[in-house]
């Protein structure tokens, strides 16, 4: 029964969506709309004819979908088997499976967004943000449109982002992967040898040129030659002036792939420029990102410090972002091979909040994890009815409010509450207050107190959450 599992699925969508068509004309919905279902459960029942007898490419959502995406990389994934013996794996970026998703449903354009969680088998280093079980922000552009501009995009929310948060100072380097294999060539490394001399360039934000260099003559065989005409070139890093530069260079410039690379590399700093960024962007040769499915332009964003305030070369403290034009993804999940033009950009989450907690707790300030804004309190024991109502009309004055569970919490425990948890009111209902139909307004960070008048507290509470 399991080889017939994608049959039977495409039978119970044509039942389905018969079952919809019957729904419609029950309810006498509009002919146009029961004219389009029609239409569309024949050619749904025209297909499954079709298809009967012919073998079938079938993407099955887990099967084999991350083997041959991610280059020497693929170590880092977390293969399992289920009980029929099929090989499975965890997800290892959200890219891949977003390809998968546009192949699938026949979608050619789309702009999208997506959190979600991805696993690396890898050594993890808490204090860098680095896990084995990780959430990942990817937003991705998919379509045919003309070159650049939504790769200049992409770019620009990465700075947008960073700048935003407040992370301190950082760089968004810039590459091609076609200036890469323009400039492998050129250089005398062999077709079989690019992905893997790649994976060793990507290296050189980590370890000086040296050990790189070693590593490509020692372990991959690579010509000592060939090496040191590459260092040449991966050492350099700039903005327009070295794009003009490269593009009269005698050997790039007649190389085809590495001649549009460049050309592309040039329109995209004319959008960066206009986008106000490009003193946040640095084209850099040694960018080589190692996953195998990018295409064209790969980017990766670092947060730089100063060891000291008389270091004048900023030091790189990790990589927060990365991403990448890949044209060619989707059609590999495609049966008729279709391609999808596609760009996007990951944002490493854990990365970003454990560099904020790390200065949250140099600084010794308290992190807030609560959106509450004012905690419902009582002075007085046998007051739960008096919470009860004042924090419903809080709710109903579209006040985030919250309030202890127990009936005679101790003040001093709620207000204890507010300060661990970072709320930054409480509205304290007491016998007088009661009396005087006031409700007592306790600014947590001052510890200052006011009487509001209830039917004033709403619009007391916005004016001062406004401006914390």
């Amino acid at each position: 029964m399991r080889g017939r599992g994608p049959a039977m699925a495409e039978e119970a969508a044509v039942r389905a969506q018969a079952d919809a068509v019957r729904r419609l004309k029950q309810d006498k919905a509009d002919p146009d709309e029961i004219a389009k279902e029609v239409a569309k459960l024949l050619e749904m029942k025209a297909q499954l004819g079709e298809d009967e007898g012919k073998h079938k490419f079938v993407l099955k959502t887990p099967k084999e979908t991350l083997t041959g995406k991610y280059g020497e990389d693929s170590k880092l994934i977390y293969d399992l088997k289920d009980q029929g013996g099929e090989l499975l794996s965890l997800r290892y970026d959200l890219t891949v499976p977003f390809a998968r998703y546009l192949a699938m449903n026949k979608i050619t354009n789309i702009k999208r967004y997506h959190i979600a969680k991805v696993y690396r088998r890898d050594n993890p280093a808490m204090t860098r943000g680095r896990y084995r079980e990780f959430y990942q922000c990817d937003f991705d552009i998919a379509g045919q449109f003309d070159p650049m501009i939504p790769d200049a995009e992409c770019l620009k929310i990465v700075h947008e982002i960073l700048s935003d948060l407040q992370l301190g100072d950082f760089i968004i380097k810039v590459n091609d992967r076609r200036i890469l294999d323009g400039m492998f060539a050129v250089c005398g490394v062999p077709d079989s040898k690019f992905r893997t001399i790649c994976s060793s360039v990507d290296k050189l934000d980590k370890v000086p040129w040296e050990e790189v260099r070693s590593e490509m003559v020692g372990e991959k065989g690579l010509s000592p030659e060939a090496a040191d005409r590459i260092g040449e070139y991966v050492q350099l890093h700039g903005g327009l002036d070295l794009i003009e530069r490269l593009l009269q260079d005698p050997k790039l410039s007649q190389n085809k792939l590495a001649k549009e690379g460049l050309g592309d590399m040039k329109l995209l700093f004319e959008y960066l420029t206009l986008f106000g960024i490009t003193e946040k962007i640095s084209f850099d040769l040694s960018l080589a990102r190692g996953l195998d499915y990018y295409t064209g332009v790969i980017f990766e964003a670092v947060l730089l410090h100063q060891e000291n305030e008389h270091v004048e070369e900023a030091v790189s403290v990790g990589s927060v972002a990365g991403g990448g034009r890949y044209d060619g993804l989707v059609g590999m999940f495609d049966p008729k091979g279709r391609k999808v033009p596609c760009v996007g950009v990951s944002i490493g989450i854990e990365r970003i909040f454990s560099i904020l907690e790390q200065r949250l707790e140099a600084s010794e300030e308290k992190i807030r994890t609560t959106e509450t804004q004012v905690l419902v309190a009582s002075a007085q024991k046998k007051l739960l009815e008096e919470r009860l109502k004042l924090i419903s009309e809080l709710w109903d004055g579209g006040i985030k409010a919250e309030m202890l569970y127990k009936k005679n919490p101790k003040l001093l425990n709620q207000l204890q509450y507010c300060e661990d948890t970072g709320i930054p009111l409480v509205a304290i209902v007491g016998e007088q207050e009661l009396k005087d139909g006031v409700v007592k307004l306790r600014i947590v960070a001052t510890r200052e107190e006011i009487n509001v008048r209830r039917e004033s507290l709403v619009e007391e509470i916005r004016i001062r959450t406004s401006q914390c």
